[in-house]
């Protein structure tokens, strides 16, 4: 970016105006006192004071001279409003600051389905670097799909397929180099176990051998009776999600058959079950009994290693509500969840205020596309898997809803997912909570990324919120014609929020191919209580999540 003021006018005359709004007449400088005003009374910094007003101009001011009289030039306060600290994301929540100390279903957790998948399910590669990458985003819950090897060599595929194979100890060791780089708070590692007893062995093995200390394999002592632990019990531990043992195994091997409450569920049989899953909703389990039971094979050696996260067969709510335990978690196909959310969605949202439940993307997703995870997370569900090397909406709001809370991975759910006793029903139109009006400002763009075709952009910026069904919408600006260095737009949007605590807005930035096209340039997504009021600075990413960096949106936002 130049240097020269000038241009700086020129292209950003949307700032200069508000500039010359707190500018002394005269000498067109701003004074401590004057950039503290702005502060209070358009960016509504309440705790702003003199102190902070001059470490800021020590911070951005480029003029020597006005630096050291605690004077801010225009180029100065325009390196300001571009800054992280003019961000429309709350700076504060870059860094862990919610209650780690609640119960893991109290949260929504960062999970990933197929993590060995660098592509498509049919002949997509499996490699170890699809594992790195979720674990450097801060994913908390990994699958690792497990099968019989060659020389007793437990391996990681998608099964029936042609997908490539890679080693199971190679995940594993994969997983402890790179458990907590991005957060200290506990991993999931979710098996789809198809392995024989022996090749089970063999993965208990690895699993304790590599891991050591990081494997949770005894109960902690806690205070709390009845409950999980929280991420703060289990920061740098790992979990392992599997079947496990009956107390009272059957006879044969000891340890050799899991009882019929070890019956495998859709994803643990390869997900070929979807339509017979599909078909279970709300009903007596004496209906169930067409279904032929089978005996899972599940080693003592594994079974001893599931602590916390014991994978079982979801019935009925009324079932779980009167036998599952506060350490078994069920796992849902992407359309029976859907269907038990819309039929009874106030009973889902109980249900997981006790126990944790993942959905995963349906079996004839089978280029890895993803469902849209915010009608899962409005029904208070903590493991919405989803995959990572998929790109387009569902991961942007993914990224968008973990980056929060310092991006660990875990966010805390609203009060009213967290409660039995609220009622929540993530249908329903009208909720007993308080709306926020938003007024969001589209007042410009800067330095956008031109069209690899070499045609001159037009752009224009849609306001999408995703929340709550009653909450859903999206506004959008017009289009500005060949301009993709400082389009200006000024629209404003206002919408009413019934549930801001789970509200998302995306700012997607797309280029207007014609009447009624338009191609994706960039976007942003945050949650609405990370949203900053007043003048403020809108990053633009790519579609891989990258910052596309210097192009950026200006806003203003207001909320009452």
């Amino acid at each position: 970016m130049s240097k020269n003021s000038q241009p700086f006018t020129s292209r950003r005359s949307d700032i200069q105006r508000i500039f010359k709004c707190y500018a002394s007449k005269h000498e067109n400088l701003l004074t401590a006192s004057a950039l503290l005003r702005f502060l209070q009374q358009e960016q509504m910094e309440v705790s702003a004071n003199r102190q902070t007003a001059e470490t800021l101009i020590d911070r951005y001011e480029v003029d020597g001279t006005a630096r050291a009289e605690k004077l801010m030039t225009f180029e100065g306060f325009l390196r300001f409003l571009e800054s992280k600290d003019c961000c429309v994301f709350d700076q504060s929540h870059t860094v862990v600051y919610q209650d780690m100390s609640q119960p893991l279903c109290h949260y929504f957790i960062s999970s990933s389905h197929n993590t060995y998948l660098t592509g498509d399910q049919l002949v997509g590669k499996s490699h170890l670097d699809a594992y790195v990458s979720a674990l450097r985003k801060g994913c908390r819950c990994l699958e690792i799909d497990c099968w019989d090897g060659p020389d007793t060599e437990p391996i990681v595929y998608h099964g029936y397929t042609l997908t490539s194979k890679i080693l199971f100890k190679d995940v594993i060791s994969t997983v402890q180099e790179y458990a907590f780089v991005a957060s200290p708070y506990p991993i999931i590692l979710s098996l789809e176990n198809h392995c024989s007893q022996r090749q089970q062995e063999v993965m208990a093995h690895y699993l304790t051998s590599i891991l050591g200390d990081m494997l949770v394999d005894s109960g902690l002592p806690l205070d709390g009776h009845g409950e999980l632990p929280s991420p703060d019990d289990l920061k740098y531990k790992i979990l392992i999600k599997n079947k496990k043992l009956s107390p009272e195994p059957v006879s044969g091997p000891r340890g050799s058959v899991a009882e019929a409450e070890a019956e495998p569920d859709a994803e643990d049989s390869g997900e070929e079950e979807d339509a017979d899953d599909d078909e279970e909703e709300e009903v007596p389990a004496k209906k169930s009994k067409k279904k032929k039971k089978k005996k899972v094979v599940v080693a003592q050696a594994m079974s001893d290693l599931v602590i916390y996260t014991k994978s079982v067969k979801f019935i009925s709510f009324t079932h779980s509500r009167e036998h599952q335990q506060f350490y078994e978690n069920t796992s849902f196909a992407e359309k029976k969840a859907k269907k038990l959310v819309k039929n009874s969605g106030a009973e889902f949202v109980r249900h997981n205020t006790r126990f944790l439940s993942r959905v995963y993307p349906a079996g004839s997703r089978t280029l890895s596309s993803n469902f849209n995870p915010q009608e899962f997370w409005n029904a208070g569900i903590q493991l919405a898997a989803l995959n990572f090397q998929s790109l387009g909406l569902s991961m942007d709001l993914n990224n968008g809803r973990f980056q929060d809370n310092g991006g660990s991975g875990y966010t805390l759910k609203p009060h009213f997912l967290r409660s039995g006793e609220t009622g929540f029903d993530p249908n329903a139109f009208k909720h007993n909570l308080q709306p926020v009006h938003l007024l969001l400002k589209v007042i410009s763009a800067a330095n956008l990324p031109s069209p690899r075709t070499g045609k001159a952009l037009d752009p224009f910026v849609r306001v999408e919120i995703h929340g709550a069904a009653s909450d859903c919408c999206r506004r959008q600006t017009d289009a500005v014609k060949h301009n993709a260095l400082n389009p200006m737009w000024a629209v404003p949007m206002n919408f009413t929020i019934d549930v801001p605590e789970l509200a998302l807005i995306r700012f997607s930035v797309r280029d207007q191919i014609g009447l009624l096209n338009s191609e994706h340039v960039g976007q942003y997504t945050l949650p609405f209580t990370s949203m900053k009021k007043g003048f403020r600075w809108v990053p633009v990413l790519s579609r891989e999540g990258f910052s596309l960096d210097p192009a950026s949106l200006f806003i203003f936002v207001w909320y009452d």
